[in-house]
Formats: structure tokens, sequence, C-alpha cells
């Protein structure tokens, strides 16, 4: 059992610290999510409105894939800054395009996921329907698409963790080793700021040591 209790919470902290900000993040982008899905959805047509039917099957793009897009997009873009500058910490290693493509193509694969559970949950003649009875579309929090949705968020989001961490931030480990642990990454970048001062021709300040009772 210690074993087990220093192979998960010791050896792999930084994954657990890892996780808790990217969770954080995540739910500020639960939020800016589902207030753009609200605001589009009052915008625009019916949410259940076919748009275009799909060739050879009884389902139908409509206007609440459209909407789940939309907010889609701008959560991606809020969760990407976030993660990117408290996360990875990645702000200084790597430019900003260069990092979001492969960002944008992790969101986008989860999407598609998220589309296909959300039509799932919003079709009627599917098995895990959303009950119509309960949620009957009279108030707010009686909307399906509200609940949908956080069903679908909840589904792809540690998807998106675990591809994030191995693919889109790949650059902090792959250049800054130490910054993959969030611990330690205040250090790191202080060495950094000495490397330059002294490039500079500053004197290096004192970095308490392991040993420091100031550490």
């Amino acid at each position: 059992m210690r074993r087990l209790h220093e192979f998960l919470f010791v050896r792999h902290r930084h994954n657990w610290v890892l996780l808790f900000r990217f969770a954080a993040v995540g739910a500020s982008g639960v939020l800016v999510n589902l207030l753009t899905l609200v605001v589009v959805k009052k915008l625009g047509p019916a949410f259940e409105q076919a748009i275009v039917g799909l060739p050879a099957t009884e389902y139908n793009v409509r206007w609440y894939h459209v909407y789940s897009t939309i907010a889609f997009v701008v959560a991606n873009l809020w969760n990407f800054q976030l993660n990117r500058t408290w996360t990875f910490r990645t702000t200084r290693h790597a430019r900003w395009w260069h990092e979001y493509w492969p960002f944008l193509a992790v969101g986008l694969l989860g999407q598609v996921v998220g589309l296909v559970l959300l039509t799932l949950l919003m079709h009627r003649n599917s098995p895990i329907h959303l009950p119509t009875t309960l949620l009957d579309d009279s108030t707010g929090f009686r909307t399906r698409l509200y609940w949908a949705q956080l069903i679908v968020i909840g589904v792809v989001t540690p998807i998106s963790f675990v591809l994030n961490k191995l693919w889109t931030f790949a650059a902090v480990r792959t250049h800054h080793p130490d910054l993959a642990d969030p611990i330690h990454a205040e250090v790191v970048l202080h060495d950094e700021g000495d490397e330059q001062g002294e490039a500079a021709g500053q004197p290096k300040a004192a970095v308490p040591g392991p040993h420091d009772p100031l550490r």
C-alpha cells in the first residue's frame, strides 16, 4: 500500500498538479461554453430545427450542432490561452500558433466525438436520449440541450487532457523537462532569468538550495 501511495502521489505528483490546473481551466471553460450556447440559442432559430439531412440515415444536421460548435470554438480559445499561460506554462517556449493548431486539432477531434454523443442524447429514437418528460425545454434548467452539452463536456474533457499533455504542450517536456513539474517551474524560470541577466552583465541572484531552511 505504501509503494502504491508513493507511486501515485509522490512519483506522479506533477501529473496531479497538472490535472488539477487543467480541471480548473476546464471548469471555467464549461461556463464559457454554456454561456455562449445560451446566447447563440436565444439569437438563432429553434435548436431542433433541421438544416440538412444526412444521406442514408434518419439523422439531420440541426441547429443545436451549429450552436454546440460555436460554443466549442469560443471555449477552446479560452481554455488554450489559460492552459498555455498557467497550466503548462509554455508561453516563453513556443509560439502561439505552433501550440494552438495541435490544441485545436485535439479539440476538433473531441468535438466530433461530442457531436455524435450530443446527437444520441438529443435524438428521440436514440436508446440513450434524454427524457423529454423531465427535460421538456419549458425552462432553462429543463432544457435538454444544456444538459446534453454538460454530459458531452464531461466525457470529452479527460480525453482532451491526455492528448494535450502528450502532444500539444510537448515543448515543455522536450526542451524544458523540469517545467513538466509545475512545483519546480518557478525555479526553472528563475534560473533562466538569471542566465539572461548574466548575459547582460548583471550578477546572478542566489537561489536557495534543497537543504536551505528558507526553501
